[in-house]
């Protein structure tokens, strides 16, 4: 950070404060950590740890970690009743299955999820603050942010200031998400780091630490729209984040990929890393969720062992 420095003569008295509380905060993590290094810990796991879990009881545990996701320019009143009767009718017939966690939509359809919504346990995820860009004033984001919890959202995915982030503007990024927080109330917030657009490992474990400092409930790989979405690297980096806040702090906080996972064995690849980096408490549909439209019939074929398009 020390590109501010020349920031501390001019507003000594304004900025200082704000300055030094988050310099503190990331003081206490190891942020020097080299792309080459995560990539090998990432191909060892790869290599000796995810043919364990593939598994008829993993993949069914994850079927209850997805977040079944539309956020299409084409969606509309209609094609979200449909999509949200479909996990209405899934708890129906597959009564011995774990239903998906999460309907993931745009704000405006948080409404019609919340009155058509029959399965308890599923929550009502929103994007909200201007997705996908998050380039909106922040005035618009938490309105936006606070009308999706009126209408019935239990949770809500906000997109990290990408823009401020890169160019070192670390408090507009604190503080818009602690701005977000409030518009959430109680309810849950993840934020998205959109972590192909952050490149490197150390501003993904930066982000990661910002993010949790400032009041995310979760932390999520990707918005799916840009490129690369979810890599399995940005999750290792992301997990031992997590692992080191919840040891800093005693504040456990919950992963998402999201984006990118278009296999059962993507599914089972980020399954493994929370497993190896975090441990087994991880591993519950509270702590460890995959944002993602396609997945979620992949899996159910995979576990009744037969091709099925359900979704």
């Amino acid at each position: 950070m020390a590109e501010h420095h020349h920031d501390h003569e001019h507003h000594h008295h304004v900025e200082m404060p704000e300055k030094s509380r988050i310099e503190e905060a990331l003081s206490k993590y190891n942020l020097e950590i080299s792309d080459e290094e995560v990539k090998e810990a990432v191909k060892k796991i790869i290599a000796e740890k995810v043919h364990e879990n593939d598994t008829p009881e993993v993949k069914q545990f994850l079927m209850g970690s997805v977040e079944l996701t539309t956020l299409k320019t084409t969606d509309s009143d209609e094609s979200v009743l449909a999509f949200t009767e479909r996990v209405n009718q899934f708890d129906e017939a597959y009564p011995n299955l774990p239903h998906v966690a999460t309907i993931c939509v745009y704000p405006r359809f948080a409404k019609i999820v919340a009155e058509t919504l029959e399965v308890d346990g599923v929550e009502i995820a929103c994007v909200s603050g201007s997705f996908p860009s998050s380039q909106a004033l922040i005035e618009v984001k938490t309105i936006e942010t606070s009308l999706a919890v009126k209408d019935g959202a239990t949770e809500i995915d906000m997109v990290l200031s990408v823009g401020a982030f890169l160019s070192g503007d670390y408090e507009t990024v604190c503080d818009e998400i602690q701005q977000m927080k409030e518009a959430c109330g109680d309810k849950k917030m993840k934020v998205i780091l959109e972590t192909g657009c952050l490149k490197t490992a150390s501003n993904i474990k930066t982000a990661s630490i910002l993010a949790m400092y400032s009041g995310a409930d979760y932390i999520k790989t990707s918005t799916g729209k840009e490129q690369p979405a979810a890599t399995p690297e940005a999750a290792y980096v992301m997990c031992q984040a997590i692992k080191e806040y919840y040891e800093q702090t005693g504040i456990q906080i919950g992963f998402k990929p999201a984006g990118g996972l278009n296999s059962v064995m993507d599914a089972l690849i980020y399954y493994t890393i929370v497993k190896e980096v975090l441990g087994e408490k991880w591993l519950t549909n509270q702590w460890f969720r995959m944002g993602t439209s396609r997945l979620a019939n992949l899996l159910l074929s995979e576990v009744i062992g037969e091709e099925v398009k359900f979704f």
